[in-house]
C-alpha cells in the first residue's frame, strides 16, 4: 500500500521526502556573504573555509572562517545555524573567527580564533546548541594564528598547534591544564619540503617554482597511541590544495612523514580542492575528514567546505576517500566501509549534454552550468520569476538525486544577512520535453540553499529535467552546476587501454616530483580516474579526469617508486580498473 501510495503521489506531481540516505559536496549550508569590503574584487560573493567539525553530545558543531556564528546537525546532512559574534567591543570585524580552533575538555567545548597578538579570549559552553557562551580564558597568551587545541583524552593534557606561513614551520606547545596558558616554550614541530614533496609546491598544477608554498591549518588526531599531525598545503587558491600529515609517538614529536601523502587531495573533477581541514568521528565511531573547497574566482578566498570519508587502514595509515568525492556519498547513519563503499554509485547523467534557457547574461554561457568546472558558470538576465534552465540527459534515465550549485552573480549583500527570502524554484521532469512532471516544488520556501541536494525517495524515469526560478535571496538566476545523478540505460565503459605512465628513472636526469599520464581513449566515456600511491594495496590518492587522455600530474615524492591504476565512467557507471603500473 505505501508504495501505491508514493507513486500516485508522483503521478500528481507530488514529490515526497524522507531521510536521506546520501549529500554531496560542496556541503549545502547557508555560506554568508564575504563581509570583508577588501576582499570583493569581482562582486560580492558567499566565503567560507579552514572548516572543523566535532562530534559533541549527540551533535556535529561545525565552524568555519567569518561566519559571524556556527551550525550544528543530527545527521551531517541538515545544518542548523546559531548566530554568533565572537567578539569583543574593541574588535574588528577582521577579527572574527578566522580559521577557528573547535575541540571539547569532558563535557566542555572550547572555541577560539586566529590572532597575532595576545588579546583573544577562548570561549566555552555546556550548551552550545544554543547561544550560550562565555569565556573560558579572557586573554589567550600564544597568540596563535591557524590554531588547534588539542585535548590528549588518555593522558588528559593539552596542546595547542598553530601556524600560516610561507616562511615559518608550524610549532606546538603544551597548555597548562588549569590556566589554559602556554607552559614552556614553543616547539618547531612541521616545515614544508617542497624540494622533496611535488605537491607541496605553489601553484595552480604545483609548478611555481619562484614563490615559496604556505603551510597552515595543523591539526592533531590521536589513533592507536600515534599522533598524526596534519597540516595543509600549499594555497588556498589552487585546486591542488591539500592536506598531508606526519606521525609520531608523542604530541610534540619528532614526527615523520607518513608513506601516503597528500592524505586529502581532490584536484580534480567539479568541485577542487581538499585542504585546511579537520579529522573528527561520527556517532559510530568512523573517521571523516572536512576541509576547504576553492572556487576562488570572484576572489581568491571565495571557497566553500567538503566532507570526505576518512580513517586508517590496518598499518595505521591515515587516509581519506575523495574518489567521486563530489558524487552522491552516504551518510554516517549507512555505516559503509570508508575504502570501498561510501559512494551511492549513482553517476552524473548529463555531463555537457544539451541545454536550453530562459536568457543568457553576456558570456555565462549555458554549458558551463554541465561542464563540471564549479570556476564557470551560467547567468540568466534577470533574477525574475520564470527564468528557467532545462537540460537534456539524452536518453530516458533514472533518477536518483539532483544538486543545484547557484552562483552569486550580482550578488548585493554583504556578512550574514538576519533572514533571507531563500531560493525559491520548481524541478519538473518530462520524458518528451512536451508533458511536464513536478518533481521538487521549493517555490514557497525560505530555505537559504547555495548547494540544494534532493534525494528522491522513489527513483523515477525521465529524459528531461527542468528548473524554474520563482526567487533569488540576491543577485540574478545563476548555476555553476545543475547535476543530475541515477543511472542511465547504456553501457558502462570497458577497460582503459595502454595506460603509460611516463616518470623520470632514478638514474636518469630529470624532474621525478613528476608523472605525464597517457592512455588511449575508451569511446564511451565521459571521464577517468586515476589512483597512485606507494604500494599496489594502498593506492588511496585520486585525480578525476573529464574529457582527456593524457594527464599531467607534478604532486609525487622525488625518490620513492609509485604504483598507479585507472578507470573510465560514464552516466551508466564505472569500468573495471586497468592493470597496476609501476613506476622506478
Amino acid at each position: 500500500m505505501k508504495k501505491i501510495t508514493l507513486l500516485l503521489l508522483f503521478l500528481l506531481g507530488i514529490q515526497t521526502y524522507a531521510q536521506q540516505k546520501t549529500y554531496c559536496n560542496p556541503i549545502n549550508i547557508d555560506y554568508g556573504y564575504c563581509p570583508i569590503e577588501p576582499f570583493v574584487t569581482q562582486g560580492k560573493h558567499r566565503a567560507t573555509a579552514d572548516p572543523v567539525i566535532t562530534f559533541f553530545k549527540g551533535k556535529y558543531y561545525l565552524f568555519s572562517t567569518n561566519q559571524w556564528g556556527y551550525w550544528h546537525s543530527e545527521d551531517m546532512l541538515d545544518w542548523k545555524f546559531v548566530p554568533r559574534k565572537f567578539l569583543r567591543p574593541e574588535h574588528k570585524v577582521w577579527d572574527e573567527l578566522c580559521a577557528p580552533s573547535l575541540s571539547f575538555v569532558n563535557d566542555t567545548l572550547l572555541v577560539i580564533g586566529s590572532t597575532h597578538t595576545k588579546e583573544f579570549p577562548i570561549w566555552m559552553s555546556k550548551n552550545p546548541e544554543v547561544d550560550d557562551w562565555k569565556e573560558l580564558v579572557h586573554k589567550q597568551e600564544a597568540g596563535a594564528w591557524d590554531p588547534q587545541i588539542f585535548w590528549d583524552k588518555e593522558k588528559d593534557d593539552l596542546y595547542l598547534y598553530y601556524g600560516s606561513s610561507n616562511l615559518y614551520p608550524l610549532y606546538g606547545l603544551k597548555l597548562n591544564r588549569k590556566t589554559f596558558q602556554p607552559e614552556g616554550e614553543p616547539v618547531s614541530v612541521l616545515a614544508l619540503n617542497d624540494h622533496e614533496h611535488g605537491w607541496e609546491r605553489f601553484g595552480e598544477n604545483n609548478d611555481n617554482t619562484f614563490l615559496q608554498p604556505f603551510t597552515e591549518g595543523a591539526f592533531m588526531t590521536k589513533y592507536n597511541n600515534k599522533y598524526y599531525l596534519q597540516y595543509g598545503a600549499p594555497g588556498t587558491e589552487f585546486s591542488g590544495y591539500a592536506d598531508g600529515v606526519y606521525v609520531g609517538d608523542g604530541p610534540l614529536g619528532p614526527f615523520e612523514y607518513q608513506s601516503h601523502n597528500p592524505f586529502s587531495y581532490k584536484p580534480g573533477g567539479f568541485a577542487r580542492g581538499a585542504g585546511h581541514g579537520a579529522t573528527f568521528q561520527d556517532n559510530k565511531e568512523q573517521y571523516w575528514h572536512v576541509s576547504t573547497i576553492g572556487i576562488c574566482v570572484k576572489n581568491n578566498f571565495e571557497r566553500r567546505v567538503g566532507i570526505w570519508p576518512a580513517g586508517f587502514d590496518k598499518d595505521g595509515i591515515m587516509y581519506s576517500n575523495t574518489a567521486y568525492g563530489d558524487y552522491p556519498t552516504y551518510l554516517p547513519s549507512q555505516n559503509k566501509n570508508h575504502l570501498n563503499e561510501n559512494f551511492a554509485g549513482w553517476m552524473l547523467l548529463n555531463y555537457n549534454k544539451p541545454v536550453q534557457v530562459s536568457s543568457t547574461l553576456g558570456g555565462y554561457q549555458p554549458n558551463f552550468a554541465v561542464n563540471e568546472d564549479i570556476k564557470t558558470y551560467w547567468s540568466a538576465k534577470t533574477g525574475n520569476k520564470g527564468e528557467y534552465f532545462l537540460s537534456d540527459l539524452g536518453e530516458s534515465s533514472t533518477v536518483n538525486a539532483i544538486q543545484i550549485n547557484f552562483a552569486d552573480q550580482d550578488a548585493d549583500i554583504m556578512g550574514k544577512p538576519k533572514t533571507t527570502t531563500g531560493h525559491n524554484y520548481i524541478l519538473y521532469a518530462s520524458d518528451d520535453g512536451k508533458k511536464w512532471k513536478i518533481i521538487a516544488d521549493k517555490s514557497k520556501s525560505r530555505k537559504d540553499v547555495p548547494h540544494e541536494y534532493i534525494e528522491f525517495q522513489t527513483p523515477f524515469k525521465a529524459r528531461f529535467i527542468k528548473l524554474e526560478n520563482y526567487q533569488m535571496p540576491t543577485g540574478k538566476f545563476a548555476l555553476s552546476g545543475f547535476r543530475v545523478f541515477g543511472k542511465g540505460s547504456g553501457d558502462k565503459p570497458q577497460m582503459v587501454k595502454n595506460f603509460v605512465p611516463l616518470r623520470s628513472g632514478p638514474k636518469v636526469e630529470g624532474e621525478r616530483r613528476n608523472v605525464w599520464f597517457k592512455w588511449q581513449q575508451e569511446p564511451s566515456a565521459d571521464g577517468y580516474v586515476i589512483y597512485f600511491g606507494k604500494s599496489p594495496d594502498k593506492l588511496y590518492g585520486s585525480i578525476m579526469v573529464y574529457g582527456k587522455t593524457e594527464y599531467y600530474f607534478n604532486g609525487l615524492d622525488r625518490s620513492d617508486v609509485y604504483y598507479f591504476q585507472i578507470e573510465a565512467f560514464n552516466n551508466n557507471g564505472i569500468g573495471p580498473k586497468s592493470e597496476i603500473k609501476k613506476s622506478e
